[in-house]
């Protein structure tokens, strides 16, 4: 089974290597959101977070009889979130490698 990493999980890991390569290693307060990409990345995760509610209650509409919810409108709505969870990951996964690259240049 796949674990489920969260919104706030993921915008945590970034704004720490973002507080790690400000040279505050180990920082435990997250670093304030700076500059263009910063505010849009954390409105990304903020709709990948949203969708992945909007899924969830969909499911549990549809668990309970909900006559208005069908169940292609819940596999549609999950396959939603999930595709918008895996390109969100995918973004932090290419910040964590340019880190790393700059972090093992040498000056």
């Amino acid at each position: 089974m796949i674990k489920e990493i969260t919104a706030q999980d993921l915008l945590r890991q970034i704004e720490q290597l973002t507080a790690q390569a400000k040279g505050g290693i180990g920082a435990q307060s997250p670093a304030q959101p700076v500059g263009e990409f910063s505010r849009l990345l954390q409105q990304s995760i903020g709709e990948v977070n949203a969708a992945q509610q909007q899924a969830a209650d969909l499911a549990t509409a549809f668990e309970l009889g909900n006559s208005n919810v069908s169940l292609e409108q819940v596999i549609i709505a999950r396959e939603k979130a999930a595709l918008s969870f895996q390109s969100v990951l995918q973004v932090r996964n290419k910040l964590v490698e340019a880190y790393k690259e700059v972090m093992a240049m040498q000056v």
